[in-house]
């Protein structure tokens, strides 16, 4: 028996599953998010993606205002039938309730970021940040890997409140260095110090 034979998952509802349904489901494999009433699950994944969550984690926390948290890989609730799981989250303070908590709201959020994966490129690129758009958040990080060195290509965006879309900011090779929604400087080519 293969290791895909072997995995059971519930079968879904007619018209898909609901946020309360998918944080109700037990032993879904980790990292799975759900789009539009349906449950992505992800591959594993690869170094430049570990390392580019963490280059950023850290960079995030050590430039943070008190009132903003930072968390990595937490659902984000924009929807009935949609909380996926950005990379990385930065919330405002008061939605960090505890250590049990499993998921955040749109309305909390100030930035989500995305590390593209190949696997995940459609969803990264075109999904995502549409339904980030439309759910109000205000900040937008897509992360890709670049250069002969393949360092992190940080693309920053930020949502345009007459649109209800992102719109391109800048995009970042070797420094990222931004004022908006904080004053925030990380070197990323640090990432081959990790």
């Amino acid at each position: 028996m293969t290791a895909e034979s072997s995995i059971s998952l519930p079968l879904p509802p007619q018209d898909g599953w609901t946020v309360d349904d998918f944080f109700n489901l037990p032993d879904l494999p980790p990292h799975t998010e759900l789009i539009d009433g349906s449950l992505v699950f992800v591959s594993p994944q690869r170094d430049f993606h570990s390392l580019a969550v963490d280059l950023l984690v850290t960079g995030l926390r050590q430039s943070v205002p008190e009132h903003y948290r930072v968390r990595r890989e937490m659902n984000v609730v924009l929807t009935p039938r949609t909380a996926p799981e950005p990379d990385l989250l930065v919330l405002r303070a008061e939605a960090c309730q505890g250590r049990r908590q499993v998921r955040y709201e749109a309305a909390d959020a100030v930035l989500v970021v995305e590390v593209v994966s190949p696997e995940s490129q459609e969803r990264d690129r075109d999904t995502k940040p549409g339904k980030y758009a439309k759910a109000g958040i205000p900040h937008f990080w897509r992360v890709e890997m670049a250069g002969e060195h393949d360092y992190p290509t940080v693309y920053v965006y930020e949502l345009d409140p007459a649109t209800s879309a992102y719109a391109l900011t800048g995009i970042h090779h070797d420094h990222l260095k931004l004022s908006v929604p904080f004053d925030i400087n990380i070197d990323l080519t640090a990432i081959d110090h990790l």
